[in-house]
């Protein structure tokens, strides 16, 4: 990457990674790229994206958050990022925990397509394989006046747990509501990848035991896209055959496991782009940038499959013990909501990335500084 022959870079896939990887490329003189994606219309496909903290952090430095309108945002009043309500058939609602994080949460629609089905990761790691996880996702678009119609319903972002199925409502703004629920399916439904259209049968089969506001949210769907949901293990590293990167779902096929996609895409896209620039500057092989791009993102990739094995470690316990429904909502809440995990939210990939950088550029300078040496002592005996 010394000489001044630009580097040409083709980004698979128009999602939030590949064009977060677009906006930064773009700032590198350079840099030549060429935007690759199998959509041949723009449309909504996706379901909605959580701007955390870390997303807001992205979307400035990308410039991007001057974009979004706050029309097409919903905030929540009291800013706390998620509601906890138990429902059981015959309860009314109750609230068990408030989750938050600090900064702003909203939601906002996605047009994009998953990469999780990567077929540059099929590419680069042929041996790696991922698999329908046993669970499916059904999405709806409501009339918010007629969401907002039910009697004592909480106008927030709101998880509605039973035991081991969820049911999600939030605001999306402009007049629509997302509702959104995720529930254990039988492998027959494995075939979808993506969007497909949903009966009303599907969709509302889960929930019939769940109380009468649930009910309520349910019956007002009468439009449902279903997403089968697929993952893998983890990547033992996100760069391959010297050249190629995964960002976004590519580098960690987790099905909206966090909900915060959108952020780690974004966050991969500068890490990235900042890694090969570094290697520019310094004269360095693109090797090399990506070299440090994946000591950046592969651990922080570690530390996340590390909170999965402990959701599965907490499923495994509800699936032994015989609780009831109230102890079974209040124990996947206490394993899966707790603020042990809003570091990832809070993460600033900036300062990450600069300490790696700093770290690389001492790791060489003493390597060249033992190596002088050496050459020194062999010349002097």
């Amino acid at each position: 990457m010394a000489d001044q022959q630009k580097l040409r870079v083709a980004i698979i896939g128009a999602g939030p990674a590949g064009l977060g990887a677009a906006i930064e490329f773009g700032k590198l003189p350079f840099v030549d790229f060429r935007i690759y994606d199998q959509a041949t219309v723009l449309r909504e496909v996706g379901t909605g994206i959580s701007i955390q903290p870390n997303t807001w952090r992205m979307l400035d430095v990308m410039d991007a958050s001057r974009n979004i309108s706050p029309d097409e945002i919903f905030r929540p009043a009291d800013h706390h990022s998620v509601q906890h309500r138990k429902y059981s058939e015959s309860s009314t609602c109750t609230r068990v925990s408030f989750g938050s994080t600090k900064g702003t949460f909203v939601k906002y629609r996605s047009i994009a397509p998953p990469a999780i089905l990567s077929v540059v990761r099929a590419f680069a790691f042929p041996e790696h394989k991922i698999s329908y996880i046993g669970r499916t996702a059904y999405r709806g678009i409501v009339p918010t006046a007629e969401i907002l119609s039910i009697p004592n319903f909480p106008d927030g972002v709101t998880f509605w747990h039973g035991p081991t199925d969820w049911v999600y409502t939030c605001n999306l703004n402009g007049g629509n509501y997302e509702i959104t629920v995720n529930a254990k399916e039988s492998a027959d439904v494995a075939r979808v990848s993506w969007g497909e259209k949903a009966t009303l049968e599907e969709f509302q089969r889960p929930w019939k035991d769940f109380g009468p506001t649930v009910q309520a949210v349910i019956n007002k769907v009468t439009d449902v896209q279903k997403f089968a949901l697929f993952a893998g293990p983890r990547l033992s590293s996100v760069v391959a055959r010297g050249a190629v990167a995964l960002v976004g779902d590519a580098s960690h096929p987790l099905s909206g496991a966090f909900g915060n996609g959108a952020g780690f895409a974004l966050e991969d896209s500068y890490a990235l782009a900042q890694s090969v620039a570094w290697a520019h500057r310094r004269g360095h092989t693109l090797k090399d940038g990506l070299t440090l791009y994946d000591c950046v993102r592969s651990p922080h990739y570690e530390e996340m499959y590390k909170i999965l094995d402990a959701f599965a470690a907490s499923d495994a316990i509800l699936n032994e013990k015989d609780f009831s429904f109230d102890e079974a909502v209040a124990h996947t809440i206490r394993g899966k909501w707790g603020a042990e995990h809003f570091w990832l939210y809070e993460y600033d990939i900036q300062d990450v990335w600069k300490k790696a950088a700093e770290a690389e550029d001492g790791r060489r300078v003493a390597l060249d500084t033992s190596h002088r040496e050496s050459i020194t002592v062999k010349f002097a005996s």
